[in-house]
């Protein structure tokens, strides 16, 4: 009875992983998948250099600050194999510039490699639903179309993230609003006070970039620019990586914590 539920020898079983595998094969595989294009996308827009391998994928968005320049490992890496992503990585981004790396899976010990570790941020997703209010009185979310809008929402970006340090014009590049990735701007009395985007890719949408300047926050112009970019496809599943105190915020929204990740800086 056993031997026949054991696959015939030779037969292949996938573990999800495989180059061929379907992009939404698993809500892990579109989180990681997405999270590898995002890079891509916001380098490409930039003319900065990127590059994507079969265990990584990362981009050398800026010369300057921690959180700038993306790095995913888009398969799991072991022990042996450490120290030649760091050097893969160190071909693309230059000593003395920093990097973040984000591994979804338990992680070698990058500290070994001049790694620091960040912590683990969790991963979280929100499936498809309508949401259950409106935005607040006083609040009024737009969507940038246009090169002049990119700007406001750097600048937002730069100052709400924050990203100090980061001269215009070395984030968000025109070539962004290609069409997989969306921009929002929320107002509160005409001002532009918060910001968020969508990326789309792998049958799931990326949140990031979610920003508000210290004035406004508690005035709800954050949420209203993250509702929009959560339901950019209102029929495809949103996720984002939380910090522990954005967490609860994202939770009300109905974002469910899936897993941990791992989060390592190479520094300056």
């Amino acid at each position: 009875m056993t031997e026949s539920i054991l696959p015939a020898e030779g037969e292949h079983l996938t573990d999800g992983w495989e180059p061929d595998a379907p992009p939404d094969d698993t809500v892990k595989r579109s989180a990681v998948l997405v999270h590898a294009s995002w890079p891509v996308a916001v380098a490409t827009a930039l003319g900065r250099p990127w590059r994507r391998t079969d265990r990584w994928a990362g981009a050398l968005v800026g010369d300057s600050g921690a959180l700038v320049n993306p790095v995913i490992l888009t398969r799991p890496v072991g022990e042996e194999e450490a120290g030649s992503v760091v050097a893969e990585v160190g071909e693309l981004i230059p000593p003395g510039t920093p990097y973040f790396l984000l591994s979804p899976w338990l992680t070698p010990d990058f500290a070994r490699h001049g790694l620091a570790l960040l912590g683990h941020p969790p991963l979280m997703v929100r499936f498809p639903a309508p949401r259950p209010r409106p935005d607040p009185e006083g609040v009024e979310v737009r969507e940038v179309r246009d090169a002049d809008g990119l700007a406001v929402a750097e600048r937002v970006l730069v100052e709400g993230y924050p990203m100090p340090g980061t001269p215009p014009g070395s984030v968000l590049g025109p070539g962004l609003l290609d069409g997989s990735t969306r921009v929002w701007l929320g107002y509160v009395e005409g001002e532009p006070v918060s910001v968020a985007m969508a990326h789309q890719g792998a049958g799931a949408t990326l949140v990031e970039y979610v920003a508000a300047l210290p004035a406004a926050r508690g005035k709800g112009a954050g949420a209203a620019v993250t509702w929009a970019a959560t339901l950019a496809d209102p029929e495809a599943p949103a996720v984002l990586c939380a910090s522990d105190d954005g967490r609860p915020t994202y939770e009300r929204m109905g974002y469910l914590a899936l897993e941990r990740w791992t989060a390592w800086l190479r520094p300056a």
